[in-house]
C-alpha cells in the first residue's frame, strides 16, 4: 500500500513537472518527464501485477478443496441436489434435481386423489 501511495505520489510530481515545462516550451525536459513517468507506470504496474497475484494465491490456499466440497455436497443434500461430474482433475458441480420420498409421497397421494374424482 505504502508503495502505491509513494508512486502516486512521485506521478504528481511528474504531472507538475510537466507543466512547468510545457510552459517553458522546453521540448527535452517534457521528454525526460514523460520518460520517468512511463516507469513509475510501469513500476506500479509490476507492483499491482505482483500484488494481485499473490492475493489470489493466498486466497485460494486459504481454503481446502475438500472443505469446498463437502460444503457443496451438505448443501446439495439439503436441497435435495446432485452433485457430480469430474473434469481435468478439478470438481465440476453439476446440480440436477432429485426426487425425495417425501415428494414422492405427495405425488402418489395427489394421483390417487386424481384418479377417486375422475371415477365419479
Amino acid at each position: 500500500m505504502q508503495a502505491i501511495l509513494k508512486v502516486t505520489g512521485n506521478m504528481s510530481k511528474v504531472v507538475q513537472g510537466l507543466d512547468a515545462a510545457m510552459k517553458s516550451m522546453n521540448l527535452e525536459k517534457m521528454q525526460q518527464l514523460m520518460d520517468k513517468f512511463e516507469r513509475q507506470f510501469e513500476d506500479m504496474d509490476v507492483q499491482s501485477q505482483a500484488m494481485d497475484q499473490s492475493m489470489s494465491n493466498t486466497v485460494t490456499l486459504s481454503v481446502p478443496e475438500d472443505s469446498v466440497t463437502a460444503l457443496m455436497q451438505e448443501i446439495a443434500d439439503e436441497h435435495g441436489l446432485e452433485v457430480g461430474v469430474e473434469l481435468g482433475g478439478h470438481s465440476v458441480p453439476s446440480f440436477s434435481v432429485g426426487t425425495t420420498s417425501h415428494a414422492n409421497a405427495e405425488q402418489d397421494e395427489l394421483s390417487q386423489r386424481l384418479a377417486r374424482l375422475r371415477q365419479q
